[in-house]
């Protein structure tokens, strides 16, 4: 099973990845090792998850989530209070 997830960085932007180990890759994120971009964005809180059958449709959903807008994103996840930390 693969997870597609969003976590919210300490500068309120969103990052959207994916894994087949949930609480490893958020371990690697805390500790500077699980993305370039998070990593001097944090502490991160994970705010949206989503599970895929095969590695194919976790690609395909997580390059789908990252095509939509911020808007788009906060409707997803159910919290549209995060404001956003970039124009």
């Amino acid at each position: 099973m693969w997870i597609v997830y969003i976590v919210e960085c300490a500068d309120r932007s969103l990052y959207t990845g994916m894994t087949n180990d949930l609480t490893q890759r958020m371990a690697a994120h805390e500790t500077g090792k699980g993305a370039k971009y998070t990593k001097h964005r944090r502490p991160l809180t994970l705010r949206y998850t989503e599970t895929a059958e095969s590695k194919g449709e976790a690609l395909r959903r997580e390059a789908a989530i990252k095509a939509l807008t911020r808007t788009a994103k906060l409707a997803l996840i159910g919290q549209k209070t995060i404001p956003a930390s970039y124009p």
